[in-house]
């Protein structure tokens, strides 16, 4: 879900040029749910191989990681593991809403009416372990690095960029800066046009660069106050935040009683949360498990494991297959002759 910092958060637009050679940790699951829900048929459904196998996914990560590979970012796929216990109700809500939308598409689906199938064929859309393994699968065949997080994903790569083992987080939330990342990247893709919401015209998009400095400078506030401020907007671990509260006046609160303590004892959070303290969602946030567990090594592509995994078990056209391979080889190739350029 995330956070409802949108309004509150300028970042600052650049070029994928500028992030060539980065090392981009990227939240895996925020992905995939992107590409589940956009890389769709004309009526909604998934795109699908000759088995019936949905492919939406590898389709958008192939496509992706290729082209950003060939701009010279150094992909790491950052993947989530045990749920934080809160999180299971956002967890159990998502879970209704789907199947309400899963309802309500083969209503649209019997009647034939396609608009109504597109909106709620997103809506209904899963990421399932099987996609998780085979997206893992052909993550290390491409040579990109996997990292298991012990919980959230996000949280684990903010800490690899705090640490500095990679240089920004990848993620369209804002939820990596609760989680004290430094720098984060949004919009990470080559294409610049996404179309307007209930509109049929698009607008230009740039990958944009949001500090976690810079943040906390312009909103006058510190790490603990951000936390505060996004508990009382609503987190994943208390969906939709304290009831008569968004973020403009959320942060006049937070500025108002500085401490979260004071904060949280000048407003009723147990009237929208009767069932979970503030300490508690503050201490998920803060306390966040991560791990050192992890090893970035980029390797060569395999060709072969690529062409199996996409080609032989999913129907892709190998001359494309083949033709993202290969345009990364080439750039790979031209950098390295650049440098060694340099170097004489």
């Amino acid at each position: 879900m995330g956070v409802a910092f949108g309004e509150l958060i300028n970042g600052e637009e650049v070029t994928i040029e500028a992030l060539q050679g980065k090392i981009i940790a990227i939240d895996a699951m925020n992905m995939l749910y992107q590409f589940v829900t956009t890389i769709r048929q004309h009526d909604g459904t998934p795109l699908k191989d000759s088995h019936g196998n949905i492919t939406s996914h590898l389709t958008g990560l192939f496509a992706r990681c290729s082209r950003l590979m060939e701009k010279g970012l150094k992909l790491v796929f950052v993947f989530d593991g045990e749920m934080p216990p809160l999180k299971k109700l956002e967890r159990e809500r998502r879970q209704k809403l789907k199947e309400e939308a899963a309802t309500s598409f083969a209503e649209a689906e019997a009647s034939n009416n396609l608009e109504e199938m597109r909106k709620f064929a997103s809506r209904s859309a899963r990421v399932t372990t099987e996609m998780i393994n085979e997206s893992k699968e052909l993550l290390q065949a491409l040579g990109i690095p996997v990292v298991e997080a012990p919980s959230e994903g996000e949280a684990q790569a903010a800490y690899m960029v705090a640490k500095g083992d990679c240089d920004y987080v990848a993620s369209q939330d804002f939820d990596c800066l609760i989680y004290g990342a430094p720098r984060v990247v949004r919009n990470l893709s080559l294409s610049q046009k996404r179309k307007k919401i209930n509109a049929l015209t698009y607008k230009t998009i740039l990958p944009e660069i949001v500090t976690l400095d810079k943040t906390l400078k312009d909103l006058k506030l510190n790490l603990e106050q951000l936390r505060s401020l996004s508990i009382i907007i609503g987190t994943d671990f208390n969906i939709g935040g304290v009831k008569g509260l968004g973020p403009k006046k959320g942060l006049s609160v937070v500025k108002e009683f500085k401490t979260p303590e004071n904060i949280f004892k000048n407003i009723n959070f147990s009237e929208s949360f009767p069932d979970v303290t503030w300490q508690e969602v503050y201490d998920t946030i803060s306390k966040m498990p991560n791990t050192d567990n992890y090893s970035l090594v980029w390797k060569d592509i395999d060709e072969d494991k690529v062409k199996d995994i996409l080609v032989k078990k999913h129907d892709f056209s190998e001359s494309r297959v083949l033709g993202g391979i290969e345009a990364v080889a080439l750039s790979k190739k031209l950098s390295q002759q650049t440098n060694l350029g340099k170097f004489f």
